[in-house]
Parts: structure tokens; C-alpha cells; sequence
């Protein structure tokens, strides 16, 4: 049994149990979820003690390892913009769209109240009150990085790692190998522990599940399907933004691009995977786009492996739904500090299943928002995995198709789409 079957079986089954307990509230059972209850904390706790060391070093072991660039500097530093102009576009895009589809989603105040740790009210939680712009401008640079890092404050955090890391490129080679090293290195456990935490993912669900069904019923399960619809929907938006996007700054009709990428798409939705997509990308991108190889074998592997155009509209929706699921109204302000922290976040986002939602749970918990939420959206996880990794390999293709007009090199309609001649 894979995995994802097992987290879902586990979903399911603490449900199922949950609404036993509460038509069924004896002493015995209401005892025995008190003791599984601090099971799915505990699995919770784990995933966030790993968070702040992984991020940092894979943000500094991948912009300071990243001098190989310099031998295709005019590919690489147009396939870096072209990433992050999408992933602006995607963050765009999330703000606009998201809070609005959540507007159907009702959830009562008692419900939410019951639904939060030992059912406290918004005020317990621990809430950070919301700075004014210019205090949210100057918290950019953190003072403390340490500070910035035991709080979970996540955008100054990314800044200051950033900052770090491209100091470290201005050293000689021997000074700045054994600190991307040691970084290297320290990824390197803090994936290992990754690995083990959701492997456990079954037990972590259902101790989180079994507490949360007995309190509010099957109102949970409603709530975390209409977050499953809305987060395959905003994919298949952002999937159909990115064909005009691709015709506007690259450059390529419509219908060429979308039979050059469907094949990766194809891919990528039945395995969930944008590396097995790479040589579908590959093929599609010299064969039906036209594009010379010097381009698509240096930017599409880059974008499959570093560039993530769906994780904005990712935490966005996560945030904003966690939001109304615990009674936490989020501001704009709030909700823009989600999307650029994911923008800057992408790039070194871990290679495990639900990588993304390991990231951003000390962001929504400085917000009040129970960080227990972020094992509800794993468990559900499998479906919105599968339009992100369409997305993610759409996103691939079109920032190809943009890094090769920007050099000019995009070929016509390629020879094999011609009709043959006769004689």
C-alpha cells in the first residue's frame, strides 16, 4: 500500500471514528482521544523543527553553488527572470482570486472555536498584531536573524539567507566550499528526518483527524473537500493564463504550444512528478516549439528542478483556507507576506511529498493559525498534487518559450508539421 492510500485510509478512518465518539461520548472514548491527541501535535511539532534549517540550506546551497551559470550566463540569468516573472504573475493571480472563492465556504464561529485547540478563541491563539506598512517595510531586514528564525518569520528570514548566499559567491572557492559544504551537509540530515516524519504521516493524520470529527462532525470533511475543489481549480486557471502568456511573450500560437507541452502534462498528472516529465518537455520543446538545444537543455532542467510557478497560488489558498477553517480572518497585508514569501521560497522548496507544506506552516502560525491545520492538508494532498505538478510543467514550457525569443532563437513551425511534397 502506497503512501498516499495509507494517509487517506488514515484520514478516513479517524474520521469515521470521530463521528462514533460523537454520537457515542462515553467517558472511556472521550479519555482515550485526550491521550491520541497530542500524537498528531507531536508529528505536527516535528515537521516544524526542521523547517527553518532545511530552508536555509537549501537557499544557500543552491544560490552559492550556482557559479556554473556563468558558462551559459545569457540563458541563465533570462531563465531566472523568466521564473520569477511567472512566479509574480502566479502570486498576482492568487491574491486576486482565491479570497473571493473562499466566500462560500461557511464555517460557523461556534464550529471554528471547536475546531481549535482545546477550543480557544482567536485571541488565545497568539496572534502577531498586523504592522502598518512602513513597519513591514523596515521588518524586511531582521535585525536578529536568529530571532527571525525562532519566531517562524519567514520573509526576513528568506532575505537575510539570500543576502548570506550571495556573499558567499564574492569569496575564493576555498573559503566559500566548506560553508556550502557544511550546508550541504546539514540539508542533507534534515531531509533524512523529513523522509522519517511522513512516512509517519498515517498515525499523525489520524491522531489530528480523530479529535477534529468528534468536535465538529462531518462539517470537517465538507470544509476539506470544497479546499480540495478550490485548489484544482485555481490550477486549471493558472494553467490557461499561462497559453496566452506564452503567445504574448514567447511568441508561440496557442494550439503549437499546447501540443509541444500536453505530452509532459500527460506525465506529470499520472505520476505527480516534474522530473519524470523532463524528457516530454525535452522532446516537445525541440520538436513542436522549434527550439534549439543549447536552450531547452539548459532551462528545462533547471525549471524542473528548482522552479515551482504553482506554489503562490499554493500557500495562498492553504493560507486563506486554514484561515476560515479556524475562524482567523487573514489581512491583505497578511496574505501578500504569504505570496512573496512564497515567490522567494520556491526555489528551495525540499524534494519530498508535500515539500511545500513544510515550508510554509511556521508562516501561518506567526498569523494564529494552528499549525495542526497544515497535517489536515497533507492528508489531502494527493489530488491538488497532481494539478500543481500540470501546473509546475506548463510553467516549464512557457519559460522556455520566453528564454528562447529573448534570444531570438525560436524556429518555425518545425519540419515534421509540414505537408510532404510530392515528386
Amino acid at each position: 500500500m502506497s503512501l498516499t492510500v495509507q494517509v487517506v485510509a488514515a484520514l478516513l478512518l479517524g474520521l469515521a471514528a470521530g463521528l462514533v465518539v460523537r454520537e457515542y461520548p462515553t467517558p472511556i472514548l472521550l479519555r482515550l482521544i485526550d491521550v491520541i491527541e497530542p500524537i498528531g501535535i507531536l508529528w505536527v511539532n516535528a515537521i516544524r523543527m526542521t523547517v527553518i534549517p532545511l530552508v536555509v540550506s537549501l537557499l544557500i546551497t543552491g544560490v552559492a553553488s550556482s557559479a556554473s551559470l556563468r558558462a551559459v550566463r545569457g540563458i541563465g540569468l533570462r531563465a531566472v527572470a523568466s521564473f520569477v516573472g511567472l512566479l509574480l504573475f502566479a502570486a498576482v493571480v492568487g491574491l486576486v482570486v482565491i479570497p473571493p472563492l473562499f466566500g462560500w465556504l461557511q464555517i460557523d464561529a461556534a464550529t471554528a472555536a471547536s475546531l481549535r485547540p482545546g477550543g480557544e478563541g482567536p485571541a488565545s491563539l497568539g496572534a502577531a498584531p498586523v504592522p502598518g506598512f512602513a513597519e513591514w517595510v523596515t521588518g524586511l531586514i531582521p535585525t536578529n536573524p536568529v530571532r527571525a528564525a525562532a519566531d517562524g518569520t519567514m520573509l526576513p528570514l528568506v532575505i537575510f539567507t539570500l543576502a548570506l548566499a550571495l556573499a558567499l559567491l564574492t569569496l575564493t572557492p576555498a573559503r566559500r566550499e566548506p560553508v556550502v559544504a557544511f550546508f550541504a551537509g546539514l540539508g542533507d540530515a534534515m531531509l533524512v528526518i523529513v523522509r522519517v516524519v511522513i512516512a509517519l504521516s498515517p498515525v499523525g493524520v489520524f491522531a489530528l483527524m480523530l479529535p477534529l470529527a468528534t468536535r465538529a462532525g462531518g462539517s470537517v470533511a465538507g470544509a476539506l473537500g470544497y479546499y480540495v475543489v478550490v485548489m484544482s481549480v485555481t490550477q486549471l486557471l493558472m494553467i490557461a493564463l499561462l497559453y496566452p502568456v506564452a503567445a504574448l511573450i514567447g511568441e508561440v500560437r496557442v494550439s503549437r504550444f499546447a501540443r509541444a507541452v500536453f505530452p509532459a502534462q500527460a506525465v506529470a498528472f499520472s505520476s505527480s512528478s516534474s522530473l519524470a516529465s523532463l524528457p516530454a518537455l525535452i522532446d516537445g520543446a525541440n520538436r513542436r516549439l522549434g527550439l534549439p538545444s543549447r536552450i531547452s537543455d539548459v532551462v528545462l532542467p533547471l525549471a524542473v528542478s528548482t522552479f515551482k510557478v504553482g506554489l503562490p497560488l499554493m500557500w495562498v489558498t492553504a493560507a486563506v483556507f486554514l484561515g476560515r477553517f479556524y475562524g482567523i480572518t487573514l489581512t491583505p497585508m497578511q496574505l501578500v507576506v504569504v505570496a512573496l514569501t512564497a515567490v522567494l521560497t520556491s526555489f528551495s522548496t525540499p524534494g519530498v511529498p508535500h515539500g511545500w507544506l513544510l515550508v510554509i506552516s511556521p508562516l501561518v502560525a506567526t498569523m494564529g493559525i494552528p499549525p495542526e491545520g497544515i497535517g489536515l492538508l497533507i492528508a489531502v494532498d494527493a489530488i491538488p498534487d497532481m494539478f500543481a505538478t500540470t501546473l509546475n510543467v506548463t510553467g516549464d514550457m512557457t519559460a522556455a518559450a520566453i528564454v528562447a525569443r529573448r534570444q531570438g532563437a525560436v524556429r518555425g513551425e518545425p519540419a515534421e508539421a509540414a505537408l510532404p511534397t510530392v515528386g
